[in-house]
């Protein structure tokens, strides 16, 4: 029986499961309809390395809901485990170095006008997102060798198998240095980058005489966007290896802070939209084909009332909504 620690737990991966997704998929459509035009922009290469890191978390976030459901013990084939820890943290990590791309292709997109569009190729997205992929699962095959090598259900009887949670002191010899440079390599520079490439972006934004009122606003959308997701997904979890480190030992909170990671996932979408009008667009038909759909089934389920008030007027009204609000938009 799950305790309430981790039935709040469930929840929250639930809840980012169901909000990450579709969001996610609906920018995975846009970006990949953008990369397959000619010529595309290296910007719309990363963000759509960014959107396919966030899926492979969110595709795995199933079998951490499974896990957190009974109670933290591994009941599934240790195959499985080893493929979820690797993906799963090895996303997270992706995805830390692609908004340190991303936040470097933006800064000298406006500190280097000329410069970068003479300058800017494909190719330099593909390299980057390559980069970031490399890095982040070169380093997270630390995953497969601990599970597989040293197991980790070896330190507890066969009633009590866990998935890279409990360790014996011989494996912390290697998992507490190891997280230390995952600290070190895949967030604090990556954070560091990004920190101040939006700091110059926004700062340029913001004080040149001819940039619109609404690219600024997107401007500082999209900067704290990303300083959300490190301080508040990444950070902890980071931090956790800071402290595991210090104490010679993994926290007791890091399960809590690993959903927090995963909450990148809801977060990334919000960034796509500040970065790219496709995906603004693509969010902009999603909501208007809910709203239709939602409209329809309110104007079936009150055709009755609506035919005996007045027929015309009610049809109109149904057919006329969605569209009326997205004139604008």
């Amino acid at each position: 029986m799950p305790t309430l620690k981790n039935s709040l737990i469930l929840t929250a991966y639930i809840i980012i499961f169901i909000t990450g997704l579709p969001a996610n998929l609906l920018a995975l459509q846009a970006f990949a309809g953008r990369v397959r035009q000619p010529h595309p922009a290296p910007i719309h290469i990363l963000l759509l390395g960014l959107t396919l890191a966030d899926l492979l978390l969110l595709l795995l976030l199933p079998f951490k809901m499974v896990e957190a459901a009974s109670d933290f013990l591994w009941y599934l084939p240790e195959l499985v485990c080893a493929i979820t820890g690797f993906g799963f943290y090895s996303s997270i990590y992706c995805s830390m170095w692609l908004l340190a791309a991303i936040s470097i292709e933006r800064y000298l997109g406006v500190a280097f006008p000329i410069r970068y569009k003479l300058s800017r190729r494909p190719v330099y997205g593909v390299i980057a997102a390559l980069i970031s992929w490399v890095l982040s699962f070169g380093h997270c095959t630390i995953v497969v060798i601990i599970q597989y090598f040293n197991s980790t259900h070896r330190v507890t009887d066969e009633s009590n198998i866990t998935c890279y949670e409990d360790f014996t002191p011989e494996q912390l010899e290697v998992v507490i240095p190891v997280r230390l440079e995952l600290f070190l390599v895949l967030f604090l520079i990556p954070m560091a980058v990004t920190i101040f490439c939006y700091w110059r972006f926004v700062w340029i934004m913001l004080t040149q005489p001819h940039v619109r009122a609404q690219r600024r606003r997107r401007a500082v959308g999209l900067a704290a966007v990303t300083l959300l997701n490190f301080l508040v997904c990444f950070g902890p979890y980071n931090i956790s290896h800071l402290v595991g480190f210090h104490v010679k030992a993994s926290p007791s909170w890091r399960a809590e802070v690993v959903v927090l990671s995963s909450l990148n996932a809801s977060l990334d979408p919000l960034l796509f939209y500040f970065s790219s009008s496709v995906v603004r667009r693509a969010f902009g038909k999603g909501l208007q084909a809910l709203r239709h759909q939602g409209s329809s089934l309110l104007g079936r389920r009150g055709k009755e009332t609506a035919e005996v008030a007045n027929a015309d007027r009610g049809t109109s009204q149904t057919e006329g909504a969605p569209s009326s609000d997205y004139n604008t938009g």
